[in-house]
């Protein structure tokens, strides 16, 4: 294997492969992401823009960490994404309620400013493929893309809660279904499994959101569990299945290579 080879494997692999795992660590983080982002912002009375700037300098740190390494570190990659998702939240948050934008306006805002990104990944880079992810600049539109949908999730997912009338409980479910269905599409259509893995991911951030503002709000719009101990829990799942997904990783990475 030549050294052009190799180092377009070591590119793409660090990127989490596309799995039913990958899917549900990233709604796992994206639930926590909504209940560590409201603990520091609301429970800690840190304030979103103090809230904001601190998880973006967490967001940079990790991503510059990222975007130096050489191969795909589960744990590494999963905190990126944890990082994107809180500071998302907060973000939303300043936006819609410190400035004064409302959850519509907000959504709208960064529902441009999600497609500009996409236009642009796709006209300078010429695919939207997480598997084509090989230069350190298409790396970086993949960040700013998720940075972007976790934002827009948390605005998404407050309008349908809160706005819309649906609930946090009704919001999930709305959010769920339309997941299901962009899952079946994915299996039995010939619609471009690129466009359904972005519906899909953008779509996670308000299923998270929803789903954790349901475990955090007092009775009877929510469950109760506060963001504390919600936040606890969660960042245990999530970590259970890192390690999980990390030694499946090694496992395959030692049998490639034996081969």
């Amino acid at each position: 294997m030549n050294e052009k080879m190799n180092k377009n494997m070591s590119a793409v692999n660090k990127i989490a492969e596309v799995t039913f795992v990958f899917w549900v660590m990233k709604i796992c983080a994206t639930t926590l992401g909504e209940t560590a982002g409201d603990l520091l912002s609301m429970t800690l009375n840190v304030g979103y823009a103090t809230s904001t700037l601190i998880l973006l300098t967490i967001f940079l740190v990790t991503l510059i960490a990222q975007l130096k390494s050489k191969t795909f570190h589960p744990y590494l990659y999963w905190t990126v994404i944890l990082a994107t998702s809180t500071a998302g939240t907060t973000m939303s948050d300043f936006m819609d309620r410190t400035l004064g934008l409302g959850y519509a306006t907000g959504a709208a805002v960064l529902s441009i400013c999600l497609v500009i990104c996409l236009l642009s990944w796709r006209h300078i880079v010429g695919s939207l493929s997480v598997n084509q992810i090989t230069t350190q600049r298409s790396e970086i539109f993949y960040w700013v893309t998720i940075l972007f949908s976790n934002t827009l999730g948390t605005a998404l997912g407050d309008y349908l809660a809160d706005d819309s009338g649906l609930g946090f409980l009704g919001g999930a479910l709305l959010v769920g279904g339309i997941i299901a269905i962009t899952a079946l599409l994915y299996k039995l259509t010939r619609i471009s499994h690129i466009i359904l893995f972005w519906i899909a991911f953008v779509l996670t951030r308000p299923l998270g959101a929803t789903f954790g503002d349901l475990l955090t709000k007092d009775k009877p719009a929510g469950l109760g569990f506060g963001t504390t101990g919600s936040s606890i829990v969660l960042a245990l799942i999530l970590m259970l299945v890192v390690i999980y997904a990390s030694r499946t990783a090694t496992a395959t990475q030692l049998k490639y290579i034996k081969s």
